[in-house]
């Protein structure tokens, strides 16, 4: 499932379309989610109010000023944005727009990042050379804000972090400084999830200006495990030291198979070498698909598809004794290629995957898939010489003989086209053209490309070490190649990768893939599940509904 304003979104019919009256200045009303600190479930929760006021019959729009995010989309015009905002397009029922995110950040080491602004990069910047380039950016941010809000009927904004970070208020730009200049009402999230809700909350406040309190609407508690009645006596104490009303206590939402921003409720959610599937970890009719822990890991919502399958489970191994005997191993994406290679070196995994390659093409059973920077890494070498990610030269895992080289300007496009019939089936030698290194299609692809390496063939027989020649299996409708990879002696790929992110997101591919790995391990054939967005929307959607005061929100922002 791709991200499309058409994704399974469709008004209600509950609630007659209401118009709402514009603000000073022309703004249109807006609401923003602050929390109390980060991963509290603020993009989710900005997603919700898009699609309820959407629902309603209104041109609702999302907006987050800056996002540090290790998932990036590209829209139709080849911008590059946060995902968490494209999400919420499609929660209102709009295309992506780089308006909707105009500063983004993705960090390439501890102390820089890339800075994209307005969907272009502009540059790899530590902390003190950004700072000084923040007005630039607030300048950028106004501009967006202006107008994308102008044609809206409301605005749900979304803050970062915690707006109590004292060490950052000084050149804020995303949480209430956005706020005051979309004049937004402020609702204050905080996870109590982790502990320390009340505390964070009271805390919060504590350390806002007299202003900025002001700005603040009402509070939400975001994922719940229990009975809220429970909560009653924290909810009247902290209202009443505040001042502030709770707007409700919406319950933990599990296995919402909604994209995630980052990196970060992936890592949480998989225990190292078991991994998802609960009971059906044990089974052993599961497919068992290993993911190592790349420590710059980026855009691992190219296994969202992947993880909502049946009798599938995904494994995160950040060491070599977790390996275990996968049926598949994806190498995902990274923002720093080299050093993500030296850590697998450094903790065994990258001898663990050079073996279970190996052992796949000679036993005709497994699959090594490597995406974007994974692919990269299954090559013989990638060169840095303009020093984008660690600068010099670095040798791959050798399993696919591309050389690739980090160039200046970043590749920013959506592509489609067909993959080969190798990736999915034996071709027991009897396709001329793939026997040749041509494309014999067969299931429909398409994602989106973020890089700035070029991979290339090597010169040569294009063969690896045992004599395999290397293959296009995946190319646009242009005929460009997408992805290479090596066959084994029935023709089936056994090593592959792809610069195509989201190709696991097409029904048709993904689940002959998953067919094909299962025909390997003489698993019983398996009917996969659609993947689409819309009806997670809506469950989220109706979930926050019946859990907050809606009514509420409805009158801050003008609508009843």
């Amino acid at each position: 499932m791709h991200f499309s304003h058409q994704a399974g979104f469709e008004p209600s019919g509950t609630s007659p379309p209401v118009r709402s009256m514009r603000g000073p200045e022309g703004l249109p009303p807006a609401i923003m989610l602050q929390g109390t600190c980060s991963n509290a479930g603020k993009s989710l929760l900005t997603a919700a109010l898009c699609r309820l006021l959407a629902r309603r019959g209104l041109k609702v729009v999302p907006f987050k000023a800056q996002n540090m995010a290790l998932n990036s989309f590209v829209t139709h015009d080849g911008k590059e944005m946060g995902r968490a905002q494209a999400l919420q397009a499609v929660a209102c029922g709009l295309p992506a727009d780089v308006r909707m995110n105009p500063v983004l950040l993705k960090p390439t080491s501890h102390t820089g990042s890339q800075v994209i602004v307005l969907g272009e990069p502009v540059g790899q910047m530590r902390i003190g050379a950004y700072l000084r380039y923040k007005p630039e950016a607030w300048k950028a941010v106004r501009r967006a804000y202006r107008s994308l809000s102008a044609g809206a009927d409301v605005v749900v904004l979304e803050g970062a972090g915690s707006p109590a970070e004292i060490n950052l208020k000084a050149h804020d730009i995303v949480n209430m400084r956005m706020a005051r200049y979309a004049r937004a009402h402020v609702a204050l999230v905080a996870d109590i999830d982790r502990g320390g809700a009340f505390a964070a909350l009271a805390g919060t406040m504590t350390l806002l200006t007299r202003a900025e309190r002001a700005r603040v609407a009402g509070f939400i508690l975001n994922k719940f495990r229990g009975d809220p009645s429970l909560l009653d006596p924290a909810l009247h104490m902290i209202a009443k030291r505040t001042g502030k009303p709770f707007w409700g206590v919406i319950p933990m939402l599990e296995n919402l198979r909604l994209p995630e921003e980052d990196s970060v409720s992936f890592k949480l959610g998989i225990t190292p070498g078991l991994g998802l599937g609960g009971a059906e970890a044990a089974s052993a009719d599961v497919l068992d698909v290993v993911v190592p822990d790349l420590p710059h890991i980026s855009n691992v919502t190219d296994l969202d598809a992947l993880r909502q399958e049946p009798a599938l489970r995904v494994r995160i191994v950040r060491r070599a004794e977790d390996w275990g005997q996968p049926h598949a191993v994806i190498l995902p994406g990274s923002r720093n290629t080299v050093a993500d290679l030296r850590f697998l070196r450094a903790t065994g995994l990258a001898e663990a995957i050079v073996q279970f390659a190996r052992a796949a093409m000679k036993r005709q059973c497994g699959v090594l898939t490597g995406i974007c920077g994974g692919l990269q890494m299954l090559g013989r070498v990638i060169a840095d010489p303009l020093g984008l990610e660690e600068g010099g030269q670095e040798p791959g895992l050798d399993l696919l003989p591309l050389a690739t080289r980090l160039e200046a300007e970043k590749q920013l496009l959506r592509a489609g086209g067909q993959a080969c019939r190798c990736l999915t089936t034996d071709m027991q030698g009897g396709d001329a053209g793939c026997a040749a290194g041509l494309l014999a299609p067969a299931q429909e692809v398409a994602g989106y490309e973020i890089h700035h390496g070029r991979s290339q063939p090597l010169a040569g027989p294009g063969r690896d070490a045992d004599g395999a020649a290397l293959r296009v299996v995946m190319a646009d409708t242009a005929g460009r190649p997408l992805g290479w990879g090596l066959c084994d002696g029935a023709g089936r790929a056994r090593i592959w990768g792809s610069y195509l992110h989201g190709l696991f997101d097409a029904d048709d591919f993904r689940h002959a893939f998953l067919g094909a790995l299962r025909q390997d391990a003489g698993l019983p054939p398996l009917a996969g599940t659609p993947y689409s967005l819309g009806p997670e929307l809506d469950r989220l959607a109706d979930t926050v509904e019946k859990s907050l005061d809606m009514q509420a929100i409805y009158g801050l922002l003008g609508l009843c």
